[in-house]
C-alpha cells in the first residue's frame, strides 16, 4: 500500500506536507476530503521537484467542542438537506477522543445508507461507525479506506506518546508564558492597526495551554503576582509555575495545546514543508506566527487548501438551461426564483422589455447632449430623472418575472433544487455537505477527478462539473 510507503518515507527522511481536520461524523463536511486531496497534491509535487514528501492528516481528537463535530448534512429529497445528529456523549467539555460510539450509532447509519443508497462506499460507515469505537476512531478508520491508495498518514493528536513527544513544546508554553503572551498581544494590535481582526482573542491572562480536570478540558490561564512570581489558574486552583512545570512533566498526556500553539506543536513533531488548511486556518499563522518565531526559530508556510463545488449532471442541465452561473446563488433562494422568472419570461415580453430599455437609453443620450448644448447645469438632472426611469422599468420587468413565477411551480422546484445542491443553508456545499455523499455516489473515481483538478498555483473556488 502506498501508506506503508509513506510511512517507511517518512522514517527515512522524507518531509511532509501536513493538513488536519475535526474528526466529524462520517467524515464531516466535504471540504475535509478537499484538505487531504490537497496534501496529496503538494507532497507530490514537492517529490517530483526533488524533495521527497509525504502527506499527513492531523486528527484534532483532543478538541472538546463535541456540538461542532457529532452532526452531519446529507442530501435528501429534492437535495433538501438532512441533519443527522449523534447522540454519543462524553463527560462535559471532555476532548472527543473519550466520546465512545454505543448502540445508538447503528440505527443512525442505516438513516444514513438510506439516504446515499447502497454502494460499496456508502456501506463504510457499516465498518467504520459502529459500536466500541469513538468519534476520532471511526473518522480515522473512514478515511484510510478513503485514501488507502494516496499515501496519507493519519495522525491521532491524542495518542499519549504524541503527548510525551511534544513535552518540551508544553513546557515552554508555560516557562515563557509572559513573553509568548505579550508577542501575541503585540501581534493582534499590529493586525488590527492594519484593519485586519484577530481570530483569537488574547488577554494579558492568556496561556497556550489546556489540561485535563476531571476528565474535562479546561484552558490554563496565568496569574499575575504583585512581585516577580508567575502562578497559574485551573478553575479556581492556583498553581506556581514550577509544580505546572512538573505535572506537564510528569503526565504530558493531560495537556494540549490551543489553536495557535497546535501549528507549532504539530512543526516541532513532524518534518513540515508546508502546511495547507481553510482561509481561517490560513489567518491564524498571522497570529500563531510569533509563537512559531519565539519557539521554534522559523514559521511554516501555509498555503489555502483546495475549494470547489461539485455540480452534478441534474443540477448542471438547469444551471445551462437557465444561463446561471455558481455566483448566481449566492443571494439566496428567494431571489434566485426571481431570476429564473426573469429568464423564462415569454419571448416577446421580453423582447418588449429590452426594445424599451435601448430606446429609453438612447432617448435619454439624446437629451442629456441637447440639454449639455442649452444648459450644462441641467445635463445632472436628466441623468438623475433617467435613472428613476430605467429603475421604474426594471421594477416592472421584476414584477412580471415575479408573475410569471406565480404561475409555474417547476421554476419554484427548480430555485429550491440548485439552492439545496450548490448553496445549501445560504453556504458554500463544501462546509454543508457531506462529503462521504459524493463518494458514495460516485465512488474514489472522484476523488481521482478532483486530484486532477487541483492546481495548486491557483487559489480560486472550482466548480466541478460532473459527466
Amino acid at each position: 500500500m502506498r501508506r506503508a510507503l509513506s510511512i517507511e518515507g517518512l522514517r527515512a527522511g522524507a518531509s511532509a506536507v501536513v493538513t488536519g481536520q475535526q474528526v466529524g461524523l462520517f467524515g464531516g463536511p466535504s471540504f475535509a476530503l478537499y484538505k487531504a486531496l490537497t496534501a496529496v497534491k503538494l507532497a507530490d509535487e514537492a517529490t517530483r521537484a526533488g524533495v521527497d514528501c509525504v502527506p499527513i492528516f492531523w486528527l484534532a481528537t483532543t478538541d472538546h467542542d463535541l456540538a461542532e463535530i457529532n452532526h452531519v448534512s446529507l442530501p435528501g429529497a429534492n437535495a433538501t438537506p438532512v441533519r443527522l445528529t449523534s447522540s454519543a456523549q462524553g463527560l462535559p467539555e471532555a476532548p472527543v477522543s473519550t466520546v465512545t460510539f454505543g448502540p445508538e450509532i447503528e440505527p443512525l447509519v442505516e438513516e444514513a445508507l438510506a439516504l446515499l443508497g447502497e454502494s460499496d462506499h456508502s456501506r463504510l460507515l457499516r465498518q467504520c461507525y459502529r459500536p466500541g469505537e469513538t468519534m476520532g476512531s471511526a473518522f480515522a478508520r473512514l478515511f484510510a479506506r478513503l485514501f488507502a491508495d494516496w499515501g496519507v498518514i493519519l495522525l491521532d493528536a491524542s495518542d499519549p506518546e504524541l503527548h510525551q513527544a511534544a513535552e518540551p513544546i508544553y513546557r515552554a508554553a508555560i516557562e515563557r508564558a509572559p513573553e509568548l503572551d505579550d508577542a501575541l498581544l503585540s501581534r493582534g494590535q499590529a493586525l488590527e492597526a492594519a484593519g485586519y481582526h484577530q481570530q483569537v482573542k488574547v488577554t494579558p491572562s492568556s496561556t497556550l495551554l489546556f489540561t485535563l480536570r476531571d476528565g474535562a478540558r479546561v484552558p490554563i490561564h496565568r496569574r499575575i503576582n504583585g512581585d516577580s512570581s508567575i502562578d497559574f489558574l485551573v478553575g479556581d486552583e492556583r498553581i506556581p509555575q514550577a509544580e505546572m512545570v512538573g505535572r506537564i512533566a510528569a503526565a504530558p498526556h493531560h495537556f494540549s495545546a490551543n489553536v495557535l500553539l497546535r501549528p507549532v506543536v504539530q512543526d516541532y513533531l513532524l518534518p513540515t514543508l508546508a502546511y495547507t488548511g481553510g482561509a481561517a486556518e490560513v489567518a491564524y499563522f498571522a497570529q500563531a506566527g510569533v509563537v512559531y518565531q519565539a519557539l521554534l526559530g522559523r514559521v511554516t508556510p501555509v498555503i489555502p487548501r483546495f475549494s470547489a463545488t461539485v455540480v452534478e449532471a441534474k443540477p448542471q442541465a438547469l444551471l445551462e438551461r437557465y444561463g446561471l452561473a455558481l455566483p448566481d446563488l449566492f443571494h439566496g433562494p428567494d431571489a434566485l426564483r426571481e431570476l429564473l422568472g426573469e429568464r423564462t419570461l415569454p419571448r416577446d415580453l421580453e423582447t418588449a422589455f429590452g426594445q424599451a430599455n435601448t430606446s429609453l437609453e438612447n432617448s435619454l443620450a439624446a437629451i442629456r447632449d441637447a440639454l449639455a448644448r442649452l444648459d450644462v447645469t441641467l445635463v445632472d438632472a436628466a441623468s438623475r430623472a433617467g435613472s428613476k426611469m430605467q429603475h421604474q422599468l426594471t421594477e416592472l420587468r421584476a414584477r412580471a418575472a415575479r408573475a410569471e413565477l406565480r404561475q409555474s411551480e417547476v421554476l419554484g422546484r427548480h430555485a429550491e433544487l440548485l439552492s439545496n445542491n450548490l448553496f445549501p443553508n445560504k453556504a458554500l456545499q463544501e462546509r454543508e455537505v457531506a462529503g462521504i455523499y459524493f463518494v458514495a455516489r460516485y465512488g474514489t473515481g472522484l476523488l481521482h477527478q478532483l486530484y486532477d483538478t487541483i492546481h495548486t498555483d491557483c487559489l480560486d473556488h472550482q466548480v466541478v462539473s460532473l459527466d
